[in-house]
């Protein structure tokens, strides 16, 4: 299993910084993938028996158990992902299945919404702008669950569409 992380509070400190400095969003989504990688590291750190995992500079985890993806500069070299608020951990992890070809993608979120459409979760701002292009050029399975939900984890949640 990979954990993709958000940001977390260090996404929301560059969207604060952004608001404030008014640096491009170029600049703001280089910040926010470093955002993620230090999010990562914080749960890597919670759970000591997770692994690393740097994609894409490694091609596929080394052994079986939990991984955590901590993004690195180069994936800002990947040209389907543009440097906008568009592409944010969501579009980011969903890249990262079609890349490692996985079945399934879980996604625990912060979220009352509660669809299985693509776009009305877009529009309510439960997922980002991009991912909706993404899904469309190589869909993989995805659930979505409410991070209060993880009793139910993975049996149950929103199959997207």
């Amino acid at each position: 299993m990979i954990i993709v992380p958000g940001g977390g509070p260090f996404a929301d400190e560059v969207r604060h910084a952004q608001r404030l400095h008014r640096f491009s969003d170029g600049a703001a989504h280089h910040m926010a993938i470093l955002a993620m990688t230090q999010f990562g590291l914080l749960l890597a750190d919670l759970a000591p028996n997770s692994i690393p995992f740097y994609y894409p500079n490694q091609q596929d985890p080394l052994e079986n158990g939990l991984h955590v993806w901590l993004p690195e500069r180069s994936v800002l070299d990947i040209a389907e992902l543009p440097h906008s608020w568009d592409i944010s951990s969501d579009s980011l992890a969903l890249w990262l299945s079609q890349q490692l070809d996985v079945k399934e993608l879980v996604m625990i979120k912060r979220t009352t919404v509660v669809s299985s459409r693509i776009k009305a979760l877009i529009d309510h701002g439960v997922l980002d702008k991009g991912f909706k292009h993404l899904y469309e050029e190589q869909p993989v399975q995805t659930q979505l669950f409410h991070f209060q939900q993880q009793a139910l984890f993975p049996d149950k949640g929103l199959v997207l569409k």
